[in-house]
């Protein structure tokens, strides 16, 4: 089964892809690598999903923003290649969470986004190498930022 047909199944709805706020590219092709800048949790009615997890939001909620960033790295990567079949597996996932001094579950705040593209690449190609760190504060206070670098076909 294809990315495109997986993601036809899981009856999934993307965000407009997202536009940049300050002067960079949101994704790049260097060979068959592309890199995809800093997402946020982008909502299909154009809002964000703000908060410190750990205080604002609870882990859920933390996940549920995750997941969201997924989407607008997928709507991303569907606006500049055309097709996620395009893309071969993940490379390397490097999640952000806006978190409370105290909060200590990043990994699975990021597992948000981790989970929703092993449902799209499967658990072989859409699991690559990754890093869940806490950051405070992210921009617009948004809950999470994502970054990935994927191998393209």
């Amino acid at each position: 089964m294809t990315p495109e047909t997986r993601f036809q199944k899981l009856n999934l709805t993307l965000p407009p892809a997202p536009k940049p706020v300050a002067v960079y590219k949101p994704l790049v092709v260097v060979g068959n690598l592309a890199y995809v800048s800093g997402h946020g949790p982008l909502r299909t009615d154009r809002t964000l999903i703000t908060g410190v997890v750990g205080r604002d939001l609870d882990l859920d909620a933390g996940k549920a923003a995750a997941r969201q960033v997924g989407l607008a790295i997928l709507a991303t990567l569907r606006e500049s290649l055309g097709s996620l079949d395009r893309v071969k597996r993940v490379i390397k996932t490097l999640g952000m969470v806006n978190s409370a001094p105290d909060f200590y579950d990043h990994p699975k705040v990021i597992n948000g986004c981790s989970e929703l593209f092993a449902e799209i690449w499967g658990p072989e190609n859409g699991v690559g190498a990754r890093s869940a760190v806490g950051m405070g504060p992210l921009p617009s206070n948004i809950a999470a930022e994502i970054e990935v670098i994927f191998e393209l076909n």
